[in-house]
């Protein structure tokens, strides 16, 4: 039986595709490189650029993207500065941008125990039996958590989200402060869902000594000193 013949342009053109796959590849892998590179170095104080940052809701927590949604570029114009530490696209609140590797780390790094205050509005009301649950730390799919800072609070005087929350009029909602020193993906939210309480808003207030004070949603502030 004979094998069928392959056309030697459609050779050229499959190889030379690759080589081009492999060198975008490359590229991409050294911009990576790089950027991580930039985001590990400690800056001398003089140098340091610390931005405080109120991420509006569904604004994305990176300064670009390729689908065109809101990101930290449409509203923090200063270069070369980096989040320490992600919000979720449907979260709220304090970012911190620095171009300070070594601050970056402390805020993010579980080791460093830089505490995260964030307010929560949970549908329900939580006893404190069941706050005791988060204090204690539960057991979520990635683990266990550490023990939170749990405490049920007044309803802050803040800006009306856009678009409003979603309420159930026959089901009260609870604001809750709640610190940690983890920063897992969605974890505030899963620590909530797992004790029955699902989170409808969330709002980081704070990072270690920073706070969001008067920033307005996609306000932002630079700091002297950290």
């Amino acid at each position: 039986m004979s094998l069928p013949s392959r056309n030697p342009s459609s050779v050229r053109r499959a190889t030379h595709q690759q080589s081009k796959n492999a060198k975008l590849s490359q590229r991409s892998s050294r911009r990576s490189n790089h950027a991580t590179q930039k985001q590990s170095r400690a800056v001398p104080p003089e140098a340091r650029k610390v931005i405080l940052f109120n991420k509006p809701y569904d604004t994305l927590s990176q300064f670009t993207d390729g689908e065109g949604r809101q990101t930290l570029a449409d509203f923090v114009p200063i270069k070369d500065v980096y989040a320490a530490g992600r919000l979720d696209r449907d979260s709220e609140g304090l970012m911190v941008l620095t171009n300070d590797g070594q601050l970056q780390a402390k805020l993010t790094q579980p080791k460093s125990k830089s505490p995260k205050t964030y307010w929560v509005q949970v549908e329900g009301a939580p006893e404190e039996s069941d706050l005791e649950q988060l204090r204690r730390g539960v057991t979520l799919k990635d683990g266990p958590t550490l023990p939170a800072t749990v405490k049920i609070m007044a309803e802050p005087q803040i800006w009306p989200r856009t678009p409003p929350v979603r309420f159930r009029a026959a089901i009260p909602t609870t604001w809750l402060s709640i610190t940690i020193i983890e920063g897992r993906n969605r974890q505030v939210r899963r620590m909530t869902a797992h004790i029955g309480y699902p989170t409808l808003r969330l709002i980081r207030y704070s990072i270690g000594e920073m706070t969001l004070g008067d920033l307005q949603p996609g306000e932002w502030q630079e700091i002297s000193a950290v």
